[in-house]
């Protein structure tokens, strides 16, 4: 039996359940989605929740914003308000990020085979057409990282479907590489985009084999992309401070822009604003006496 499946008042005791061992909920209307938020924070004039990307100090006593709501506070979750959410509850959320974990949702039968064929085994919880692998960590959030695929953590919630099998493994690159190169269904022309890889056909000039290229790139990006809390931004910087030291004597061009462009992309899927990834990657190339300018490349 799921979530969905329980009566009103046994989601909330489930939540209480689940609030008792540190895990953030929230009540799911009727399609499975948050409650919408009220009058005074529609369109996020409150100025949205403390933990949100945009945080502001918005204290709504109701289950507004979604995630940033989602909390282990007996108080808040018995309260008046929130228990008129729960009578019409059809299903109980949690975040995972809060939780300290990650969810790769995978939402068909095709994607469960990818896993199987790509991501080391976790823990699992069966899900009405998939299944939710849990890895022990946290990450960026991101929708439609691959057909079928969503990543579910610091941004966003999950359905609560019980507590899985197997032992959870700590979160792999694998998996936090996933978001690189995700554009949203409502991307704007501001919107970070997908930047092109670093191939020979960039680097005409370059005196190095595109096998050493390759391994000192990918090597700098796992730098980058292993600082899940901090510390990527300035990560970024010194990655390309030494990649651009090394085609200092090469006649040129090396593609320098392309392989600044996947710093950045390593940089931006583990949460670092894209404007801030772009400058340190800038700054490293010029501490190296490069001037490669990437900000045209957003």
């Amino acid at each position: 039996m799921t979530s969905s499946d329980y009566p009103a008042d046994q989601h909330l005791r489930q939540a209480l359940e689940l609030a008792a061992l540190n895990v953030p909920v929230l009540p799911l209307r009727e399609g499975k989605v948050p409650f919408g938020n009220c009058a005074t924070c529609a369109k996020n004039q409150c100025g949205g929740r403390p933990n949100m990307k945009s945080a502001g100090g918005c204290e709504c006593p109701l289950p507004c914003h979604a995630w940033a709501a989602a909390t282990t506070s007996v108080d808040v979750i018995t309260s008046a308000a929130w228990t008129t959410a729960w009578r019409k509850s059809a299903a109980v959320a949690y975040h995972p990020g809060g939780a300290g974990v990650t969810v790769v949702d995978l939402d068909n039968a095709d994607a469960i085979t990818w896993a199987h064929e790509t991501l080391p085994a976790t823990r699992t919880v069966p899900t009405t057409r998939g299944e939710h692998w849990i890895y022990l960590g946290t990450m960026q959030s991101a929708n439609n990282v691959r057909p079928g695929v969503d990543v579910k953590s610091r941004m966003a919630y999950a359905r609560w479907l019980g507590p899985g099998e197997g032992e959870m493994l700590r979160l792999p690159q694998v998996v936090t590489s996933l978001p690189r190169h995700v554009v949203p269904a409502d991307a704007v022309a501001s919107s970070p985009m997908p930047r092109a890889a670093w191939s020979r056909e960039v680097a005409r000039g370059c005196r190095h084999t595109e096998g050493y290229v390759r391994k000192g790139l990918d090597k700098g990006v796992a730098m980058v992309r292993s600082h899940l809390e901090q510390g990527a931004a300035s990560q970024a910087f010194g990655v390309a401070r030494f990649l651009a030291s090394l085609h200092q004597e090469c006649p040129g061009p090396c593609g320098l822009e392309a392989l600044g462009g996947e710093i950045v992309s390593a940089a931006v899927s583990v949460g670092v604003p894209d404007e801030y990834a772009v400058r340190a990657v800038e700054r490293g190339f010029a501490a190296s006496g490069t001037a490669v300018p990437l900000t045209q490349m957003t």
